[in-house]
């Protein structure tokens, strides 16, 4: 058993302690995940409840922006702590302005479909962005798409396509993806190809504060200029990567000079600037769209843990060369995607794509398991996981379907809680709100939800639990209560009473295929048990149950007949047990 898999067990069997930290706040409601993506110039001056921002001629060189601060009825009570990789360590977060936060994620390079690793950092930032609005936060998402860059021309010429329309494909298959991982869509979605003039204003104003210099029709950042290169990552200057993403220019002064304009060469997209035609370089395009967006000074920026260096560290030194006010004050960052621990990575050739994983897992269940580790931890992908957690997603789905058809048949439910229910509830909202404000410990978060689970199954299929006193009323308490924490994590659709049995039905044609069995060979089978059970062939009934045991399927005999749900395959099972 690995140790990740043991984790993952845990999880879901383990007792947990309860923490000290406030009650749980104001619950929101999933946003519709049927919202469209608008792209970045129709999404561009989109209105807030209360304006974030006034949409800037210019780059501003403040982070203010234009926003007013929020009331202090609408400040959040909890105090939430982040890991700060600057600082290396967690600290309690305060945005600069009370009630109000600006979080900018580096987004995807749009020339392939986008693989499991993409997934982890997506929806850890789906988290955190629930999470504040949940702290009753007014948050500014910003997340860039990368349109233009030396990779999607390359992927054109070998597909015969024009770089931007192929890259505008894939932007809209990343949305599909997304709204299968049920991520939110973020405030602002920029694209590098709408954003070229505020591009050539910040070089221009780079390049006149001396920190940049031009060679033929490019623009280099000039590291040397910049003596606090290397504050992020810890690493020394000769560290930088040369040829990250580009060719290593032997013109430059210095190897770790990076690019900030390249001039255009035959076949490639290219605009004009005063340097001559050309495009962006890689590490400019977030600088100059994260302060359009969010001024030189905001509060959270985030990517996985492969962007620290060197993309992250020439995003600071430019930032702070174009104005020296700029200043981020908490940079996050996920752990990787390991494959048999390895990181898993499109050059070392071992990435699955989401599209790939959603063949035969459920997209909940992938998220399941993407949050069932902490995000700053890496996380090993295998099917054994995702077999675990899809089966908890099933029982937790199951549950809640239970809970729901029982209180149906209750015409009124009366005001009134159990003592035993109320601690539970109370118990359940403060291990949720601890655990996530301790720097989002989703596993943690997630743990909390299984002993409420447990009572509902209690109240809903033992004879003890029937014959317990507002029986119903504790029904109803416990359900909401599981289900605004699901919402939090974003596993609670928000038509979800709807589609809970379809949601069940999916899980189930995915446990089919991975089975490699049909629906009507799998009943032929329980058939095939049934009658072995009236002949009294009991050898053989077991040996039916074992087999479908084997590939995943459970089989759960009631006075009304057989029936079937998904389970984790005995091998999975077994292995476990063993190590």
């Amino acid at each position: 058993m690995t140790a990740s898999l043991k984790r993952c067990c845990l999880l879901f069997f383990s007792p947990i302690s309860p923490f000290s930290l406030a009650r749980l706040g104001p619950q929101i409601s999933a946003r519709d995940l049927s919202s469209l993506f608008l792209r970045s110039k129709e999404k561009k001056y989109l209105s807030f409840s209360r304006p974030f921002f006034s949409p800037p001629q210019s780059i501003p060189c403040d982070g203010a922006n234009g926003r007013t601060p929020v009331s202090a009825e609408a400040k959040p009570a909890t105090e939430l702590y982040l890991y700060n990789t600057m600082e290396r360590e967690k600290a309690l977060f305060q945005p600069r302005i009370p009630g109000r936060v600006g979080m900018y994620v580096c987004g995807v390079t749009t020339y392939d479909l986008s693989h499991i690793g993409h997934a982890r950092v997506y929806v850890t930032f789906d988290v955190l962005y629930r999470y504040l609005k949940h702290l009753n936060y007014d948050v500014c998402y910003v997340r860039n798409f990368t349109d233009v860059d030396d990779k999607i021309i390359a992927r054109a010429n070998e597909l015969g396509e024009d770089p931007l329309r192929l890259s505008s494909r894939y932007c809209d298959e990343f949305h599909i993806d997304m709204a299968y991982l049920q991520c939110l869509p973020p405030s602002i979605e920029p694209r590098v190809s709408d954003h070229i003039n505020q591009i050539i204003d910040m070089i221009k104003q780079i390049l006149d504060n001396g920190y940049a210099y031009r060679l033929d029709g490019d623009v280099y950042f000039s590291v040397d200029k910049f003596p606090a290169y290397g504050q992020l990552s810890g690493r020394k200057l000769e560290d930088n990567r040369s040829g990250e993403r580009v060719a290593v220019d032997s013109r430059k002064i210095n190897p770790a000079d990076f690019a900030l304009w390249k001039s255009s060469k035959d076949g490639e997209p290219y605009w004009e600037s005063p340097w001559g035609p050309g495009r962006p370089g890689w590490h400019i395009e977030c600088s100059a769209m994260s302060s359009t967006y969010l001024g030189y000074m905001f509060d959270i920026h985030g990517g996985g843990m492969d962007l620290v260096f060197p993309h992250h560290e020439n995003e600071i030194a430019q930032s702070c060369a174009a104005c020296s006010k700029s200043s981020i004050a908490y940079w996050v960052h996920n752990g990787f995607v390991t494959v048999n621990e390895e990181k898993m990575s499109k050059s070392l050739k071992n990435f699955f794509t989401i599209r790939e994983v959603l063949e035969l897992y459920h997209p909940l269940a992938l998220r399941f398991f993407l949050i069932g580790t902490h995000y700053r931890s890496p996380i090993n992908y295998s099917t054994a996981h995702l077999d675990v957690a899809s089966d908890r997603l099933y029982y937790i789905y199951q549950s809640l379907l239970d809970c729901e058809e029982a209180l149906r048949q209750q015409a009124r439910l009366s005001d009134s809680l159990p003592p035993e229910t109320l601690q539970c509830i109370d118990k359940l909202h403060l291990d949720f709100e601890s655990s996530m404000s301790d720097d989002l410990h989703t596993p943690v978060a997630l743990a909390s939800i299984s002993e409420p689970l447990r009572i509902i199954n209690e109240l809903l299929h033992t004879k003890k639990g029937r014959k317990q006193e507002l029986r119903m009323e504790s029904l109803s308490a416990l359900q909401k209560g599981i289900s605004n924490i699901l919402s939090v994590l974003g596993l609670v659709p928000s038509n979800f009473s709807e589609a809970i049995n379809q949601i069940l039905q999916e899980l189930r044609e995915k446990a089919l295929k991975r089975a490699e069995i049909t629906e009507d060979e799998l009943l032929q089978k329980i058939e095939e048990r049934t009658s072995a059970r009236k002949n009294k062939q009991y050898e053989r009934s077991d040996e039916i149950r074992k087999e479908l045991s084997t590939i995943g399927i459970a089989l759960m005999d009631s006075p009304d007949g057989t029936s079937w749900r998904p389970t984790v395959p005995q091998s999975v099972e077994e292995h476990a047990n063993v190590t």
